[in-house]
């Protein structure tokens, strides 16, 4: 790959995009290919699968892990075990699919090369090239990746607005992490209005802290009690949406685990 980063053509205005367009509603989120529940919110609460390019939540995954089956609960391939060589064959496995045009797995691999992990050589640049090619493909959470970057100033110059543009992009094609932090930013701006129409939508979608964000905006007088309520009804029907029996099993089984 041999790509330039696509960079805001107005870098000094609020905003790079309409607000139209950049406080439409977020597209509803991916349900997991097996239960066909939306996804959780938290990436940790799901797994790609470099076999098959499928995003599974953790519920489905426990289920298989109760039955003690080692293959993947959607194409039924042996699993990764992520030690020795599987590590090796976990990576080849997402390279095919970045020739197949995968964005997730592009997503994953540029995160490996950020990280220099499973084997491989830490390389910004080849992060940035994978993460930008995934969000043209409309991988939103890559945007959000080269966002962080800019932001944190990992692996390339700190710039907060190149940060801001990308949350942007990704903010409109769905990352509510991303509309978050946009709201996170234009309240340091003292655009207290925007953030809080930027947390509306997020908190609405099922963003724990967007709704904090919310109810301290209702105390403050900067949120109507008809938003904040509508918000809050709006925040737990799509939590409860990505709810089930699998899920939280899984959940308590990992904090057993992890205790």
């Amino acid at each position: 790959m041999n790509l330039e980063l696509e960079t805001p053509s107005n870098a000094e205005s609020p905003s790079s995009f309409s607000d139209e367009d950049l406080f439409k509603q977020p597209p509803p989120r991916e349900d997991c290919p097996i239960c066909f529940l939306p996804l959780p919110l938290e990436s940790s609460n799901t797994r790609y699968q470099a076999c098959c390019g499928k995003e599974i939540c953790l519920g489905c995954i426990h289920a298989d892990r109760v039955e003690n089956r080692t293959i993947c609960p959607f194409c039924r391939a042996p699993a990764i075990t992520l030690d020795g060589d599987d590590l090796r064959e976990l990576v080849q496995r997402l390279q095919k699919r970045v020739e197949c045009g995968d964005a997730e797995a592009m997503r994953n691999l540029g995160s490996l090369y950020d990280r220099g992990e499973y084997g491989l050589t830490q390389d910004h640049e080849k992060a940035m090239e994978l993460w930008l090619q995934a969000g043209g493909l409309g991988c939103a959470r890559s945007y959000g990746s080269i966002a962080n970057a800019y932001y944190n100033g990992t692996g390339v110059q700190r710039d907060e607005k190149k940060a801001e543009y990308y949350w942007e992009l990704a903010a409109m094609r769905g990352d509510l992490p991303a509309r978050h932090n946009i709201g996170v930013l234009e309240g340091k701006a003292g655009n207290i209005s925007r953030a809080m129409k930027h947390w509306m939508i997020s908190a609405a979608a099922g963003c724990d802290d967007s709704l904090k964000k919310i109810r301290v905006g209702f105390f403050k007088g900067h949120v109507t009690k008809d938003d904040y309520e509508n918000t809050s009804l709006a925040h737990y029907e799509a939590k409860d949406e990505m709810k089930s029996d699998q899920r939280e099993a899984a959940a308590a089984f990992d904090a057993l685990y992890d205790s």
